[in-house]
């Protein structure tokens, strides 16, 4: 099994539905964003995949995301922008353009800072974009994000 890595970064602010505390009020990070593709095979050229092209797949969703507001993109008016489904819906964007068998996004982390990080992994549970949707569920474990 081969694995490439790629990380690159962008500017966000958001706001925590459903929670009480500091992140429920309207803040920015500077996300930093981690892409692990996985492959088994190689091809002819002896590359799992281009890092030109997986950068340039990562950039175009990147840029949707930089210096917005993410509580206003379609897909966290439905999802609460936390760093889990911050991750979740780069991956499943990314993923989108990775249709080949022998290859595919492992996992997609998102750094709010140098010492929190949230990732979804290849395998978890696949909702789907256009109709992912909140739980509503209160997640008493993050606090202090």
């Amino acid at each position: 099994m081969y694995e490439v890595m790629i990380e690159d970064e962008f500017c966000g602010a958001h706001h925590l539905v459903g929670y009480r505390g500091k992140c429920e009020g309207v803040h920015g990070h500077n996300w930093k964003v981690v892409v692990v593709v996985r492959g088994e095979r190689l091809g002819k050229d002896g590359l799992l995949v281009d890092f030109h092209f997986l950068r340039k797949k990562l950039t175009r969703i990147l840029e949707e995301l930089d210096h917005k507001d993410l509580n206003t993109i379609s897909f966290f008016r439905r999802n609460n922008p936390s760093s889990e489904n911050l991750a979740r819906y780069i991956f499943l964007t990314l993923a989108k353009s990775f249709q080949k068998k022998n290859l595919s996004i492992y996992r997609v982390t998102v750094w709010e800072n140098q010492r929190q990080s949230a990732t979804y992994l290849q395998g978890g549970k696949n909702e789907g974009l256009p109709g992912a949707k909140d739980t509503g569920g209160k997640n008493i474990f993050r606090k202090g994000s």
